[in-house]
């Protein structure tokens, strides 16, 4: 299996902002951009424009979280931004998910779905098949460093068997502390897209390419493959 790495541009050093994209550009399967809007989490981090400045200098797909209370409003300025997912959460959107879903692909981008940690994978049974990208959290949203939540574990399993079952095209991503704790067990679970924030990635040097190396190495001595 081709195993995916996102990693979370909210954990990277903005001051070297160009040095560590044009490295990443070469390693980086995903860019995991949040955008937060200190409502729907206590948090506020990045923007569409902070996608059209990654956009300018990547040509690697750009996934936009919209952490936010209503995500309707912030689709077309991340799809202009350049955003090639959108991925608003299902607690927001259930009321109108189809329509939501509907026009995130008629911006000509691929829809996604984040779910909380306490909420089922039956919350979207509805609308699962029309889905790009499920994004399970192993944390509660807003913040990077949390502890990892291992009842996770079934939910990633539901996913995969859901998709092996029934021919589902979705991605199985996991956002929330994939690190060498966690990534074996996210592995055997059905996790095919890791987001790597600051436990995973950007805290294990300054040098983004030595930190993506020594990520690499502990991926492979805990999973066995790239």
């Amino acid at each position: 299996m081709a195993y995916k790495f996102s990693p979370s541009l909210m954990c990277m050093n903005l001051v070297q902002f160009r040095e560590q994209i044009l490295a990443l550009n070469e390693r980086a399967d995903f860019y995991h951009i949040d955008i937060m809007d200190g409502h729907y989490v206590r948090n506020i981090t990045l923007s569409p424009f902070f996608i059209s400045q990654v956009k300018s200098i990547t040509q690697l797909p750009i996934d936009a979280h919209l952490m936010v209370e209503s995500p309707a409003d912030f689709i077309d300025m991340t799809a202009e931004a350049g955003a090639d997912y959108i991925t608003p959460h299902a607690e927001t959107i259930n009321r109108d998910a189809f329509r939501i879903i509907n026009r995130i692909k008629a911006r000509g981008c691929k829809a996604g779905v984040a779910l909380n940690p306490a909420t089922p994978l039956e919350y979207i049974r509805e609308y699962i098949h029309l889905l790009d990208k499920i994004t399970i959290m192993t944390v509660d949203p807003g913040y990077a460093g949390q502890a990892f939540i291992p009842e996770m574990l079934k939910k990633i399993r539901q996913a995969k068997e859901w998709k092996e079952t029934y021919g589902y095209p979705y991605l199985i991503e996991v956002d929330g502390s994939c690190n060498k704790a966690t990534f074996k067990q996210l592995a055997a679970a059905g996790t095919e897209v890791f987001i790597v924030g600051s436990s995973g990635l950007f805290n294990l040097h300054p040098d983004v390419t030595v930190a993506w190396d020594r990520m690499m190495e502990n991926f492979q001595h805990e999973v066995g493959v790239k």
